[in-house]
């Protein structure tokens, strides 16, 4: 049982790793689409729409994967416990 638990763990820390991983270059190509096209904005109207548009996708983007994540860990042995059996079965039968 440890073993399918330890196997539990590492996915859901891979998981979990490559969420973090995705909402930074989310956050770094945001803030470099930004930082690039400002000086084509020339009306300040604008500017202020595209920055509260671009800080609404960050934040809720960011607070979405950290939900999903707190989820994960509260039903990690289901999600992960399932992924693993179907796994093995599949391995079995080939």
């Amino acid at each position: 049982m440890s073993d399918l638990n330890s196997r539990i763990e590492a996915m859901y820390q891979g998981d979990r790793r490559g969420a973090w991983l995705f909402v930074a270059a989310l956050w770094v190509v945001v803030l470099f689409v930004l930082v690039m096209s400002w000086p084509h904005i020339p009306d300040q109207t604008v500017r202020i729409v595209v920055l509260i548009a671009a800080a609404a996708v960050l934040i809720f983007n960011t607070a979405s994967v950290g939900a999903m994540l707190r989820h994960y860990a509260e039903d990690k042995e289901f999600i992960y416990g399932l992924d693993i059996k179907n796994l093995d079965a599949m391995k079995k039968d080939r």
